[in-house]
């Protein structure tokens, strides 16, 4: 897929279909590739740390997932893009390897919402192959665990894995595990929860005007506040320098 290079990032171009394609395109030959889920914190991460942009910048697809980054795109260059959201990507490929016979990995957030995610996949799509679930322990792996993660999930024969450690944790995770995991890596962030309900995601309208940053602040300001505050403001400020002074 061709990229559109915005404040430090190169995003994939196309419309939702595409990346869906392209994905599947990728998971049917368990092509060794990863997929970054691109928001204003990555964008705004990538651009302060140059080793981090690298990570993102050599992934196989970067999916528009912040409405920021859409207005951004066709704000500066009048490219009308599509958002391809993670809690909008998983549910959809899910549904797509259900009828293609894919097999699909989850690895990432806490044992509960694992078991929870197994579930609900389970429910919502019977005929659905997990091919298996990690939960990865927060602190570093060692040598010995990581092996046998990899070691598991190769031998599971996966097509996808949906990869859910939180940016930009899971974005380096995935370059590391690019040539040794066998499969599409899919960073997806906060979508486990979403999906089972155990987090509520924001309202449609919201969802549509850029404002599900704003939903995620009211519902955890404690935690959020000073990382949205931070992103957002470098966000419009380099979106203005860009406008201006063209770089």
């Amino acid at each position: 897929m061709q990229k559109h290079f915005l404040i430090s990032i190169n995003i994939s171009k196309g419309l939702y279909q595409d990346f869906i394609n392209e994905i599947l395109n990728l998971s049917a030959k368990r092509q060794s590739s990863y997929v970054c889920v691109a928001n204003v914190h990555m964008c705004i991460e990538a651009y302060h740390n140059s080793s981090f942009a690298d990570v993102v910048n050599n992934a196989d697809i970067v999916t528009p997932d912040g409405k920021p980054l859409v207005f951004g795109i066709k704000w500066l260059d009048g490219i009308e893009q599509a958002r391809v959201a993670g809690p909008d990507l998983m549910p959809s490929l899910l549904a797509e390897a259900q009828q293609k016979e894919l097999k699909v990995f989850f690895y990432g957030a806490t044992p509960d919402v694992l078991n929870l995610l197994v579930t609900f996949c389970k429910q919502k799509y019977p005929d659905l192959s997990i091919a298996g679930a990690i939960s990865p322990p927060f602190r570093t792996l060692t040598c010995e665990e990581e092996n046998e993660h990899i070691n598991r999930i190769n031998s599971s024969e996966a097509n996808l894995v949906f990869v859910a450690l939180g940016c930009p944790k899971q974005e380096i995770w995935m370059h590391r595990m690019k040539g040794k995991i066998n499969a599409v890596m899919l960073g997806v962030g906060g979508a486990f929860p979403m999906l089972v309900g155990v987090e509520k995601r924001a309202p449609l309208w919201m969802q549509k005007n850029g404002l599900e940053w704003f939903y995620r602040l009211m519902q955890d300001p404690k935690r959020l506040f000073k990382r949205y505050f931070v992103t957002n403001s470098w966000f419009v400020y380099l979106l203005f320098k860009e406008k201006i002074l063209g770089k």
